[in-house]
């Protein structure tokens, strides 16, 4: 895994190291529950490879790809485990410095929220950062 590192907790969980049950797992993408969770359901997709933030990535196809990827598999988790959750979802990243973990990863949840003022992690601030959106983040990787 190009870039990872031994102290990267997302890191050893992609390679295997700990005995988090994983959800989905291929060669790209694997997803697992927060340990933390903030609403009924509240899953990550993280990449093998070790990318640190949303602000690594760049306006080119294999990060819009990666990430369309990630959504694609977290959109997918929610769908089977609760399929009525569909227009309660949400999908998006926290960008620095609030991010709790240096390794991309992908929110899915399934609202709503447990307890409700966790909602607060998960709002825009604008130039601030703050949760961006899967969507909005896709719109600026997106290739031109």
């Amino acid at each position: 895994m190009a870039g990872a590192t031994s102290a990267c907790i997302f890191c050893q969980i992609a390679r295997s190291s700990t005995p988090t049950s994983l959800l989905h797992s291929d060669d790209r993408v694997v997803a697992f529950e927060d340990v933390n969770p903030a609403a009924l359901r509240h899953y990550l997709v993280i990449p093998v490879e070790h990318i640190p933030t949303v602000r690594d990535l760049k306006r080119r196809a294999e990060d819009y790809t990666l990430v369309s990827h990630m959504l694609d598999v977290g959109r997918m988790l929610l769908q089977r485990d609760v399929p009525q959750s569909k227009q309660y979802s949400r999908f998006g990243f926290h960008q620095p410095p609030l991010n709790s973990v240096n390794h991309l990863h992908l929110h899915c949840l399934a609202l709503p929220f447990i307890p409700r003022w966790k909602h607060m992690k998960y709002l825009s601030l604008g130039p601030l950062g703050g949760f961006i959106e899967a969507e909005k983040l896709l719109d600026k990787l997106k290739p031109e």
